[in-house]
């Protein structure tokens, strides 16, 4: 992997090409970050950044990691990720990664944390099919059958069962950059990602390449 931040959600909206279409794309404030640590083959058995994002007051930091920004010199970060990279020796700890380090037309994956849906039937869940609705069945959104019997007396894993919903980790890959705005940290990506508003997400440089 060569290029990667992390931001901010912000939002969805549309901007329009030089032909006038719609392009439906999301806002996120990525940058500035900066870099905390430096691991190498040498000591450490592999090449990464440690990257860090969003300030944070000291009072919300614990002792073990206000000891690990103060060797590093840099201000207490809230978001914090280790990207392995194969030219690490180009960063230094303190130095700034911009939202420039990508440019229009690059295709990214983009990773959060899904909207969390709570406890949910299998119907919302797993997209179940409902009974019928008439007064005399009594089976409208129950689950049914498990599949269970005398042998072997219990459920299978991974069951499409009822459950909690969403709250997990996601990336979206293959994305494309619509626009870069410098002066305001601004990346603008074409199409959705994962998470609510205002939620941190991680943007690298697409797997699929």
């Amino acid at each position: 992997m060569k290029k990667a931040i992390l931001g901010r959600k912000l939002g969805m909206t549309q901007i329009f090409d030089d032909k006038g279409k719609v392009i439906p794309v999301t806002v996120i404030e990525a940058g500035p970050c900066v870099v905390i640590q430096k691991k190498t083959v040498e000591k450490d058995g592999y090449d990464s950044i440690q990257v860090g994002f969003d300030d944070i007051r000291e009072k919300l930091v614990n002792k073990p990691l206000k000891g690990h920004f103060a060797k590093s010199g840099v201000p207490l970060k809230r978001f914090i990720k280790e990207f392995r990279i194969d030219d690490a020796n180009k960063y230094e700890a303190g130095q700034e990664i911009k939202v420039d380090v990508f440019v229009e037309g690059d295709k990214v994956d983009v990773s959060g944390v899904s909207k969390g849906k709570g406890f949910q039937g299998t119907i919302r869940r797993w997209n179940a099919q409902r009974g019928p609705m008439s007064h005399g069945s009594k089976f409208h959104r129950a689950v049914g059958s498990m599949g269970a019997s005398s042998d072997p007396s219990r459920t299978f894993k991974n069951m499409k069962a009822p459950g909690h919903m969403g709250n997990k980790n996601v990336t979206v890959l293959n994305l494309e950059v619509a626009k870069i705005i410098p002066e305001k940290n601004i990346i603008l990506i074409k199409g959705g990602v994962p998470g609510p508003n205002k939620s941190f997400v991680t943007i690298k440089n697409t797997v699929k390449d």
